[in-house]
């Protein structure tokens, strides 16, 4: 039987990214608990590498109320002093508070927009942008929709939403189809 071809990078640092490649990125997400777990992870990952988070995303589930932004944002002082000392999750102060803040900012945002997923995909017309990258070295880094991302999120008060960090998130949700055109996952995530 025939090896399926895949971006190299599936082949990374973690066995967990065969399967995250496989079954998850690039994948249209449209439910709001999953946009908020991937905000929070993509956020979480700022700095350190996508294998780390991808190791502690379990713990991650069990620290963050299995990504439900209405518990997140109730989370007072002392759970947040109680999660920097969860080996399960990046300690770092800063990032808590991050998810903390950007899941009440989140809970905004649906009630404006009446949905998360209804808000972030208006930023590529509602539907993915599909690329056709034929090696790694093509894919950017950012792009105007992930600037433009970035600084309303910015501007609404969210946390650790660069552009950079959005792009990796809309790649994640599946905003932008960024599978090598060599690669089986980019006709399945292009329908």
């Amino acid at each position: 039987m025939k090896e399926k071809t895949r971006c190299s990078w599936a082949y990374g640092a973690s066995p967990l990214y065969i399967p995250y490649h496989d079954e998850e990125w690039g994948v249209p997400v449209h439910d709001d608990r999953l946009q908020f777990e991937f905000l929070t992870l993509e956020s979480a990952q700022a700095g350190l590498s996508w294998s780390t988070i991808l190791n502690k995303r379990e713990g991650y589930r069990k620290a963050f109320a299995g990504f439900d932004p209405v518990k997140v944002a109730k989370f007072s002082a002392a759970k947040i002093e109680a999660l920097l000392k969860d080996p399960g999750i990046v300690r770092n102060r800063l990032k808590v508070k991050a998810a903390v803040n950007n899941a009440k900012l989140f809970l905004e945002i649906q009630k404006e927009f009446g949905s998360f997923s209804k808000y972030i995909w208006g930023f590529v017309g509602g539907k993915p942008k599909v690329n056709r990258w034929k090696k790694l070295s093509q894919l950017p880094a950012l792009s105007k929709e992930s600037d433009a991302l970035s600084a309303d999120l910015k501007r609404r008060g969210f946390k650790f939403v660069g552009s950079t960090i959005m792009y990796a998130h809309m790649q994640a949700t599946g905003l932008v189809n960024d599978h090598l055109v060599t690669c089986f996952r980019h006709k399945t995530c292009a329908r």
